[in-house]
């Protein structure tokens, strides 16, 4: 704890210096430097208070022994002893929360999301599964204040998806949905099975940071443009006009295609929105084994191929394999309470960068 007590000294007065910036007319005025420093004392508030906290814990701790040590009073010794066994296991808390809160920031943890869910082996019902679950998350999103847009979407048939790329924007959207990357499997009846007997299908979730220019520079040069007339349904409009947009990035040889919009530069900022993100996720990716070894994580890769979770229909079961948790409540899930199993995904991460930390 001795690195992380003098990193919280140092922050202890970059939170009063950022405190009284604050409160300087000139600042006030200069609207942008005013919300840079204010996102930096927010960020920076719960840990202050606990350390703070904590401090004057340790002083009344030290300042009850100094009473056992010298009193010679019965009464002020048993108070004494009373304040030490509330504020020792305190303090112990508070250091325990404080290491939590002292853990490296994922840097994306902020940003909204790209998620593209996609029916994977099975058919049909893998498809069918994949709208299932776009139902969930976006029920999930609903719960946390979250907006949610279908930007892409590549529809079957019989009511589910090929693939799906839906957009999600609101606060800390990336930190609560990065755990669900990966296979999904279902096991379940399907609709189409008149001989009532339980298939197994999987779709693929993939999560995505959503990046802007500032974030990621890719070179103009390094994309190719094609534009052809769309497909589908949309009358006249699609007929006449080549809305329709492929960008190819010449480097990774990621390819997307939007013509869900109605016009081409609806579709050309929609396709670079989509573009950037997978390019970004590419890179990553190439790292992406140094980074695990690195985190110590037993939360897993997060690969597309890897299977994350089960999603049981007749016995009304979910598991999530990394954790090894199981609950009962599988209706209730689909219907986008989450927050059992991803609030267990945190405290397991956050539990491994801990010991990680102590090793």
């Amino acid at each position: 704890m001795d690195k992380i007590f003098e990193q919280l000294d140092g922050l202890l007065d970059r939170y009063d210096e950022l405190q009284e910036l604050m409160s300087d007319p000139e600042v006030i005025q200069d609207t942008k430097r005013y919300m840079a420093l204010s996102k930096e004392e927010g960020s920076m508030r719960e840990v202050v208070a606990a350390y703070r906290k904590y401090k004057q814990v340790k002083d009344d701790i030290e300042e009850s022994k100094d009473l056992l040590a010298t009193s010679k009073d019965p009464e002020l010794e048993e108070l004494a002893k009373e304040d030490l066994a509330s504020l020792e296991p305190e303090q112990g808390q508070l250091e325990d929360q404080i290491k939590r809160l002292m853990l490296p920031k994922d840097p994306n943890d902020d940003k909204n999301i790209i998620m593209e869910i996609r029916g994977a082996a099975g058919g049909d019902e893998a498809s069918l599964f994949a709208g299932d679950l776009l139902s969930m998350y976006m029920k999930y999103a609903e719960k946390q204040g979250w907006t949610t847009e279908i930007i892409d979407e590549n529809p079957t048939e019989v009511g589910g998806y090929k693939e799906v790329s839906v957009l999600i924007t609101g606060e800390s959207v990336y930190s609560k949905l990065k755990y669900e990357n990966g296979a999904h499997r279902v096991q379940r009846v399907p609709v189409t099975e008149s001989a009532g007997r339980v298939h197994t299908s999987t779709a693929t979730v993939g999560v995505m940071p959503e990046y802007d220019e500032v974030d990621l520079d890719i070179d103009p040069k390094d994309i190719r443009t094609d534009v052809y007339r769309s497909s589908g349904a949309g009358g006249q409009h699609i007929n006449k006009t080549s809305s329709a947009v492929r960008m190819t990035h010449l480097p990774t040889g990621i390819v997307v295609t939007m013509q869900d919009q109605r016009s081409q530069q609806q579709n050309r900022a929609k396709a670079m929105q989509i573009l950037r993100s997978r390019v970004y996720d590419f890179y990553e990716s190439q790292n992406a084994d140094e980074y695990a070894a690195k985190r110590k994580t037993a939360i897993g890769s997060g690969d597309r191929s890897e299977r994350i979770r089960t999603y049981n229909y007749p016995q009304n079961r979910v598991t999530d394999h990394r954790i090894n948790l199981t609950l009962n409540k599988l209706d209730r899930i689909m219907n986008g309470e989450l927050a059992d199993i991803i609030d267990a995904l945190i405290v397991q991460d956050q539990t491994n960068k801990l010991e990680s930390i102590n090793d």
